[in-house]
């Protein structure tokens, strides 16, 4: 699976990203205009015709389902004035299909609302102006940092990352016990080893193993999939093809131009790509990904050493991934407000904080969290997981060799708070 995994995730990505872009079949689209041909005809785009009809709405609605149109666009009398229409469909069409017949409208509307106030369409162009905002957080030395808003969804990717592999490297060291415990091997093992050895042994074993595959993984899923995508894709991604593969008029293109800087070539410094810090932002993962996984797999292996089978592991299995689950949630929010107190809280406490600390970190932009606080969640997630480690194997040390028994939470309380 570690040579696997990365060409079955590359064929699943091209798969998706060629699936998604495909339609299904060509539009036919009925027009209803009740306009009187003042605002002309659409102009037919790739995979999308339009033909007009002299017909009311609900003739149009009649004949629908025998035709062989695909969509009906009712355009009223008053669209200058509501900026909206209709449309009806048999299957519903793609969101690139919707955005290129609303492009098409909005720009025979456009030039309607300019003819009716006498403005020339270059005029219009010269004067319309889309404002951005690019936030930045004045510093306690006086330095503008800049926030890349963008950076937040790769914290967000870097943070379901870590949960995702948390779980299910976590889950590897528990079924491991347990499959030990169930074939007897435990028993030979232990008269070689100290209970708590062999945990530790077992954690870092599958830690190890799990972080070298993790590597191979991004490394080969990115080779993959760029040679893929090289190949099968170039010709769309070329300059001559993008306003054809978009359907866009050189209007569309210069009304999208402000929203489209952080494509640009890669050399350049203010491309998006070149604005993550990614050093800083790998370091983190690696140590929030390896400490988070420490902390848990602890809890797992405690689990495991618990029962005697993996169904017998339900009941303690919610408490554990919980605080997982719950990070992994809060994350949505934090992307929005990285400098508030819930963000603040979660990126500090040690069951959470694998997971908030990555988002918060690039959500708020390179210096945008202190660093003492990272210090402080640094510290407090490796307490947390000699903390766990120590209460796991006061578990681990009585429950390898018990069999036979339903384990609940009272027993465990007396695991616990047993001495010696």
């Amino acid at each position: 699976m570690t040579v696997f995994g990365p060409i079955l995730m590359a064929i699943l990505l091209i798969g998706v990203f060629w699936l998604g872009m495909k339609e299904s079949n060509e539009r036919f689209v009925l027009v209803i205009d009740e306009n009187q041909g003042v605002l002309g005809e659409l102009q037919d785009s790739d995979g999308i015709t339009y033909d007009y009809q002299d017909l009311s709405f609900k003739d149009a609605q009649r004949l629908f389902l025998a035709s062989s149109y695909t969509d009906i666009l009712y355009v009223s009398p008053n669209i200058t004035t509501v900026d909206a229409a209709r449309l009806l469909f048999k299957k519903q069409p793609s969101a690139t299909v919707l955005r290129t017949i609303e492009w098409r409208l909005e720009e025979k509307v456009e030039e309607l609302k300019l003819l009716q106030r006498d403005i020339s369409k270059s005029d219009f162009y010269k004067i319309k102006t889309s404002i951005s905002i690019k936030p930045a957080k004045f510093t306690q030395k006086g330095e503008q940092m800049e926030i890349i808003e963008e950076a937040s969804a790769v914290g967000f990717v870097f943070g379901l990352l870590i949960y995702m592999f948390i779980f299910m490297y976590g889950v590897q060291v528990m079924r491991g016990v347990i499959e030990e415990k169930s074939n007897r091997i435990v028993e030979v093992i232990i008269s070689s080893v100290k209970p708590f050895e062999l945990m530790i042994g077992k954690i870092i074993g599958v830690g190890l193993v799990s972080f070298t595959q993790f590597i191979l993984w991004v490394f080969l899923t990115i080779i993959l999939f760029s040679g893929l995508q090289y190949a099968l894709f170039s010709d769309m991604f070329e300059a001559g093809n993008v306003m054809t593969q978009m359907q866009m008029t050189p209007e569309m293109m210069q009304d999208m131009a402000p929203h489209m800087d952080l494509a640009q070539e890669s050399g350049n410094p203010d491309n998006l790509i070149n604005k993550i810090p990614w050093g800083n932002a790998l370091t983190m993962f690696a140590f929030y990904f390896l400490g988070g996984y420490l902390l848990y797999s602890a809890l797992f292996a405690a689990i495991g050493a618990a029962v005697d089978s993996e169904t017998d592991t339900q009941q303690f299995m919610l408490p554990i991934t919980m605080p997982l689950i719950f990070a992994y949630m809060i994350s949505i929010f934090i992307v929005q407000n990285p400098d508030g107190p819930a963000a603040f809280w979660f990126s500090i406490i040690p069951f959470t904080s694998p997971i908030v600390m990555m988002v918060r970190f690039l959500a708020s932009g390179e210096g945008g969290v202190p660093l003492w606080e990272i210090g402080l969640s640094i510290a407090l997630l490796i307490v947390g997981f000699i903390f766990t480690t120590w209460l796991a194997g006061k578990v681990y040390r009585t429950g390898i060799l018990m069999y036979g028994k339903k384990v609940s939470y009272k027993e465990l309380w007396k695991w616990l708070s047993y001495k010696g």
